[in-house]
């Protein structure tokens, strides 16, 4: 069993017992979470949201907050001497997926 959940503008295939990356949701370790923002869930029969399946939740516990590595961002235009270097690290919420609810 499976299922497509959509959280911080990207969207997840889970199962039961998952470890994900999610962007930061801001609860702490421990903690429950509930995401109800089902797309799809696939078990004994496919259920299809439009644009979410009704009554479908994924529960999942928070695991811990961290930072991605470094990503650079290097701006750089010829002949005119400029250049600009940036870096990025981009906060998330690790969860374990503990139970699809269809």
């Amino acid at each position: 069993m499976y299922a497509i959940i959509a959280t911080g503008g990207k969207q997840y295939k889970v199962a039961e017992g998952d470890i994900i990356r999610v962007e930061k949701l801001g609860v702490e370790a421990g903690e429950t979470v509930t995401f109800d923002q089902v797309l799809f869930v696939s078990d004994e029969e496919v259920k299809v949201g439009n644009p979410t399946v009704a009554g479908a939740t994924v529960t999942a516990t928070a695991i811990k907050d961290g930072k991605a590595k470094k990503v650079i961002v290097y701006r750089y235009k010829p002949k005119t001497g400029y250049h600009k270097k940036n870096g990025h690290r981009q906060s998330y919420t690790e969860v374990k997926i503990e139970k699809i609810n269809a």
